[in-house]
């Protein structure tokens, strides 16, 4: 069942009235560490556990998977957003997913909205699974980095077996039971340079909801040294590519999801960007590790960043010494640069995890070139998509 695009009304339907954010809580959780079955060539969270005492958590226990749901549960009047995240979080098994949503059932009295999203390599997936996704409304998403030929060559088992058939059959199988998915690339070299051939490639198995993330180079390092490596002027290249073939089908109302448009769109219209690296500043989220040790953000789970542990400390406590890191402070500190630029109030400089640290100890993203390239090219574009939404 190929799911239908979403209409030019539905852009502003999804970006308007985003969550009272402050009352929210988001939880990302890695039930088995950086545990995975597959051996991708430029994994950030392999690089992570690199550089930490202690590379692997393990398998997440019940009791740290009940302070997780209880803690979260208790602490927020708002709604909840529970993510899982790897390494694969399949390898957890079903039973343990099972378990979360009992206790997060057991816990909720008072009925505050809980949310649940899931990012899988796919290869794991079987039909119970996605009949307990569809039952439990997990939204789901599916790591696709390319063509069939472009995405083996850098997402494969570690016996170097290709592995995109088993995810495009982990696709259909989602397709067939109605599921909710979106795929998600990481837009590395090669990925950038074949980029129409991609999109097409995508509207033809009807994969209409997109989310691209700019490749990110080992932290601490120089970057482009890597053959997947991401220039700054490919990255403008990319995103220029792939809005003219998106902006083709926005006229004729056959645009796929692409989450970094519609964002752009949603700050045009005046609203606030749900994604993180769109909002100027980094957002509060506790990304929980197997043993329940919690740190700021997915791409910073190192020792240093160490915000304590579900099973130790309370959320209270966690933000205390968030506040102490200066997390969240230290994404502000943006050069003069950037402050004077043209398209500041749209890029807002972009991920802290893409950003290099200059001489007056202010930041300036790594892919600032390739942010020109494209609003030069495109900001009319979409500035007229949101006059058109405001007209109705």
């Amino acid at each position: 069942m190929q799911r239908e695009c979403r209409s030019r009304g539905q852009i502003e339907k999804n970006l308007r009235g985003h969550w009272n954010k402050m009352k929210n809580i988001s939880v990302m959780i890695k039930p088995v560490s950086g545990l995975c079955n597959m051996k991708c060539d430029y994994c950030f969270y392999c690089d992570e556990q690199e550089k930490r005492r202690q590379k692997s958590y393990g398998r997440m226990s019940e009791e740290t998977l009940r302070n997780v749901v209880r803690k979260t549960i208790l602490h927020t009047d708002g709604a909840c957003f529970f993510t899982f995240q790897g390494g694969e979080p399949s390898l957890a098994g079903l039973d343990f997913f099972k378990k979360f949503v009992e206790y997060v059932n057991h816990y909720n009295r008072k009925r505050i909205p809980v949310h649940y999203a899931f990012q899988t390599n796919g290869t794991n997936m079987t039909e119970k699974w996605c009949e307990f996704f569809g039952e439990n409304h997990f939204l789901i998403g599916i790591s696709v980095d390319g063509t069939e030929e472009i995405h083996n060559r850098y997402r494969k088992f570690p016996s170097g077996e290709a592995t995109y058939k088993k995810i495009a059959e982990a696709c259909e199988m989602m397709d067939r039971v109605g599921g909710e998915y979106d795929i998600l690339t990481v837009a590395h070299k090669e990925v950038a340079g074949n980029i129409k051939k991609i999109y097409a490639d995508y509207k033809k198995k009807g994969w209409d909801f997109q989310q691209y993330i700019a490749c990110m180079d080992p932290l601490y390092e120089d970057k482009g040294n890597y053959p997947y490596s991401l220039t700054s002027e490919q990255y403008g290249k990319f995103l220029s590519e792939l809005f003219e073939s998106w902006y083709a089908d926005y006229k004729k109302g056959q645009q796929p999801y692409i989450r970094q448009f519609e964002n752009y769109i949603g700050i045009l219209l005046g609203f606030l960007p749900e994604a993180c690296e769109h909002q100027g500043i980094c957002g509060i989220q506790y990304v929980v590790e197997a043993d329940g040790s919690v740190y700021p953000c997915d791409f910073y789970m190192l020792d240093e960043y160490s915000l304590g542990n579900f099973n130790v400390n309370t959320i209270g406590q966690m933000d205390e010494k968030r506040a102490e890191l200066q997390f969240r402070e230290t994404s502000q500190m943006v050069s003069e640069e950037c402050r004077r630029c043209d398209y500041c109030f749209l890029c807002r400089n972009g991920c802290q995890r893409n950003r290099v640290l200059q001489a007056d100890g202010t930041y300036k993203n790594y892919f600032c070139k390739g942010y020109k390239i494209f609003f030069e090219k495109h900001i009319n574009q979409l500035r007229q998509i949101a006059d058109n939404l405001k007209r109705g």
